[in-house]
């Protein structure tokens, strides 16, 4: 009995030892990697495993991380592709701009077109510069010359080059003037007069061009027709006397700038109850008058 209790007491005793020198001892890991300097002491037989065991360890690292790194990547350019094809975005903005002045082209050629073909043009002549000024509007000047020069284009194929030129003399440059003009914010005394300004000299050039195809003078025969009804107008009054040519020349300029001018207000009146409707009041710059009107 007591050699079992001697044997026990030295079997707990040795455990107790061996337990604290456990302790003691540092932990060690599964794979003892050297420093540098040991690794140039040891042979090159021990040297050799343990730098590829090290090189290993790296490369398993990189591998690990690697996947992390792609999928990040790919949910950023995913992300980046969603904001770049989003509604405030710059490639759905240009597409849109595109599309808008495409069509305002195609539809203020193809009723310029067919007011020409069934001789009704006087009735809608007003509206054959509001795409132009819609686009310039919503989109800026650039937009505006780009629907501008789309539709003489467009009329340009389908009709020939006269009626490709007549559009862009008499609504093409008036339609653009009016929308730079309202796009800058200017008043309407100022964009009424060079609108005037500018319709006066396309319908010059227009019946230049005229007079040139046709092999005729119309200028010459609109000043004589001027000079006659003005000599029969002071003939009638009581005074005899012939007006020179100078007097006449300002006659029908004066006569033209009121036709153009009468007919570019009206269009500004028109224009500016279309765009106020389509809730565009915001950037327009209306009289007091038409705005306590409207």
């Amino acid at each position: 009995m007591n050699l079992l209790k001697l044997d026990l007491h030295l079997h707990l005793h040795h455990r107790r030892r061996r337990r604290n020198e456990l302790k003691l001892r540092p932990q060690s890991r599964f794979l003892y990697f050297p420093s540098r300097q040991q690794i140039h002491k040891l042979s090159p037989s021990f040297a050799t495993p343990l730098y590829t065991l090290t090189k290993y360890d790296r490369v398993s690292k990189l591998n690990a991380a690697t996947p992390f790194s792609i999928v990040n990547n790919e949910e950023k350019e995913i992300e980046e592709f969603e904001e770049y094809l989003a509604e405030d975005g710059e490639v759905y903005q240009k597409t849109l701009r595109l599309v808008e002045c495409a069509m305002f082209a195609a539809v203020s050629g193809l009723a310029f077109l067919l007011s020409n073909s069934l001789a009704i043009e006087k009735y809608f002549a007003c509206f054959f510069a509001l795409p132009i000024v819609m686009s310039t509007m919503r989109w800026g000047v650039a937009a505006g010359r780009k629907t501008m020069v789309a539709t003489t284009v467009l009329l340009f194929v389908l009709s020939g080059p006269v009626k490709a030129i007549t559009y862009l003399l008499l609504h093409g440059l008036l339609g653009f003037a009016m929308g730079t003009f309202w796009r800058s914010k200017t008043s309407w005394s100022a964009s009424v007069f060079f609108c005037s300004v500018v319709r006066a000299t396309g319908a010059l050039a227009n019946v230049v061009i005229a007079s040139y195809l046709i092999g005729e003078n119309i200028l010459a025969l609109i000043t004589i027709n001027v000079h006659a009804l003005v000599t029969y107008i002071l003939s009638s009054i009581g005074i005899i006397a012939v007006p020179s040519m100078n007097f006449i020349y300002f006659i029908f300029g004066f006569l033209l700038l009121l036709n153009c001018g009468l007919f570019v207000f009206l269009l500004h009146l028109l224009y500016a109850v279309f765009f106020t409707r389509l809730g565009m009041k915001t950037s327009l710059r209306l009289p007091k008058w038409l705005e306590a009107a409207i």
